[in-house]
């Protein structure tokens, strides 16, 4: 299969090609972040780096059995402002759009968060598919709603019945599914945001077994003196069903940002597994 993946972080498109069985004779990758494409380069060194989605041609590309990629979601996210087509890298996927019509190829996918359904119809428009939303939550540890615009057909799985609790190094936690991981993960995070927000997963401490009722009442007020963490760049890739170590090619700080901001891997491999 020759594949064309936009946006492509540190492929994990890549990965969930090899996840499904699906024979790759060639994989071009347009990304600009640096260390991104150093983890990429260390795991894949076949693939070949195009640069600039917007400077990506047809005719530099030739045929392509597979385009796929998560254009930039910052505009569209509901955590975000929202600015949606109006925030400069949310119109990247328009360029999506315009390599899908000049290579017509055989198969696509799409992936972005949860949005406006303004905004959801217009990209169903451009692309002639309604989107399939997919909690990764299914496939892993993490709860990660996303939405897939793709002309293959798959049915969403069973759940695998994966916890958090199944991919800590060490320590506790109070849930059974992870907090959404995102790009800004590295900053780390507090009870407050935790419980209230909930958002920046945290990892507690084995002796505090005998607070552990208060927290299912989210009264963190009372308990500044629990001992926590945030999660490992590991457990991160844990979570993002990525092969571990796979990125530990770059600082525990890229490392948190690529890991938030690319697709989880076995989710995309069951959408693949359509094409057998």
């Amino acid at each position: 299969m020759k594949v064309l993946s936009l946006f492509d972080g540190m492929s994990c498109a890549r990965i969930a090609l090899d996840r499904a069985a699906i024979p790759v004779t060639s994989y071009k990758a347009s990304e600009l972040d640096k260390y991104a494409i150093k983890v990429s380069h260390a795991n894949y060194p076949d693939i070949e780096q195009l640069g600039d989605v917007c400077d990506v041609k047809a005719k530099d590309v030739g045929k392509i059995d597979l385009l796929i990629g998560g254009s930039p979601c910052q505009g569209f996210s509901f955590a975000g402002k929202q600015l949606n087509f109006d925030d400069p890298r949310s119109k990247l996927f328009f360029e999506f759009v315009r390599l899908k019509n000049e290579i017509n190829p055989g198969f696509f996918i799409l992936e972005n968060v949860r949005m406006k359904q303004e905004s959801q119809d217009i990209i169903s428009k451009y692309l002639g598919v309604e989107p399939v939303r997919f909690n990764s939550a299914l496939v892993s540890a993490q709860n990660r709603q996303r939405l897939f615009w793709t002309n293959i057909d798959f049915d969403l799985p069973d759940d695998k019945g994966i916890i958090l609790a199944d991919i800590l190094e060490d320590g506790i936690t109070d849930r059974a599914k992870s907090h959404c991981l995102d790009a800004n993960y590295f900053k780390g995070g507090n009870l407050k945001s935790y419980f209230e927000k909930h958002r920046r997963q945290l990892v507690f401490k084995e002796f505090l077994k005998d607070d552990w009722p208060l927290l299912d009442h989210a009264k963190y007020k009372y308990l500044s003196h629990l001992s926590f963490r945030k999660l490992t760049p590991l457990e991160c890739e844990r979570l993002q069903t990525v092969p571990d170590n796979y990125t530990n090619h770059v600082s525990n700080t890229q490392r948190y940002k690529m890991l938030g901001n690319g697709f989880t891997v076995d989710v995309v491999a069951h959408i693949l597994k359509g094409l057998h």
